[in-house]
């Protein structure tokens, strides 16, 4: 205490921050433990079911449904990249641990999604939720990704569960921001328009502000995707499965050639994930993921069935005549 002055006030002590986190989380465990594990219900239910499939279904119907995703959403130029970056994975020999690492993944998304999109909005109603939002949401991307591992595993164990809550804590904030973002950007005269013709608050938003904004949501869900990727090295560091064991392991035994192949899937499995949200983003016409290949006729045969309701509804004449194509001369 001698050493304390007006040239270095530090000197006369230090907040005791450090013990008041850690015996706030000792309390969180001791007393409340039970509820964690209901709130690792949900996760582990998800996370489950999505493993227990991608690992069950056979390798090529994996592939031909995510090539098929990409011919519509894009091209074919896209389907047949897509189906040699996964051939490419089955070949190296990772694809039972690209599985495990994408349903960790999409599971991430999903809770992500559920809780970003919803308070993003809710952020764009309540200029106290926004105030209260950034600061956290800049801790939250700035806190280094090793520090969420210790509360979490003292709060839920290690393991594959709690890996995703972990990401999710981590990848959630690019959603959050580019809702709000993205609802903001919708011009106000759209906005005075809707209200103009009698638009609920409900409607203005699914109508109007949700469409507009969708290519930046899309863009905050690409980035909380590979943010997911990226933080699976680092939760594998809680016993998680997949391709971040395999570079953790073969960093541990300094073999190259396994850390290597772990990290080559990370990249392949980015690429994908990358060019499949992108293709998501791009705008276009009603129907028009239905204009081409196997899909056209499941799609119109869904417009077949949904012109039959139409047609009977109109009754009138007058209606009739306007519903027809305006012939040329008429």
């Amino acid at each position: 205490m001698s050493d304390c002055s007006l040239w270095d006030p530090f000197a006369c002590g230090k907040l005791p921050l450090a013990q008041g986190v850690s015996n706030a989380l000792r309390w969180l465990v001791d007393n409340y433990r039970p509820f964690f594990q209901i709130v690792k219900a949900p996760f582990d239910t998800v996370l489950q079911s999505l493993t227990a499939f991608m690992n069950s279904a056979p390798p090529t119907l994996v592939i031909a449904v995510i090539v098929l995703l990409a011919w519509q959403l894009s091209s074919w130029r896209l389907a047949t990249a897509l189906a040699a970056i996964l051939f490419f994975i089955g070949f190296i020999g990772v694809w039972s641990e690209t599985m495990t690492t994408l349903s960790i993944v999409l599971t991430a998304l999903v809770f992500s999604l559920v809780i970003g999109i919803p308070l993003g909005i809710l952020s764009t109603r309540s200029i106290w939720l926004n105030a209260i939002l950034r600061p956290i949401l800049d801790g939250m991307q700035t806190i280094p990704a090793f520090v969420y591992l210790v509360p979490i595993v003292m709060l839920f164990g290690i393991g594959n569960v709690p890996g995703v809550i972990v990401t999710v804590i981590f990848a959630v904030a690019p959603v959050i921001r580019l809702t709000y973002l993205g609802i903001r950007q919708v011009p106000e005269e759209v906005n005075e328009a809707m209200r103009a013709f009698g638009a609920t608050d409900r409607q203005l938003l699914w109508k109007a502000q949700l469409p507009l904004a969708l290519p930046t949501i899309m863009a905050g869900v690409n980035q909380t995707l590979m943010m997911s990727l990226s933080m699976v090295v680092i939760a594998s560091m809680i016993a998680v499965g997949g391709l971040g064991q395999m570079v953790l392991r073969g960093i541990g035994r300094l073999d190259v050639g396994l850390a290597s192949i772990g990290g080559l899937g990370i990249v392949a499995l980015a690429i994908i994930l990358d060019r499949l949200t992108q293709a998501l983003a791009q705008p276009r016409k009603p129907g028009e993921i239905w204009a081409h290949g196997p899909v056209a006729v499941v799609g119109h045969t869904l417009r077949l069935f949904r012109a039959v309701p139409r047609q009977t509804e109109v009754t009138s004449p007058i209606v009739r005549r306007l519903d027809r194509p305006t012939e040329k001369g008429s």
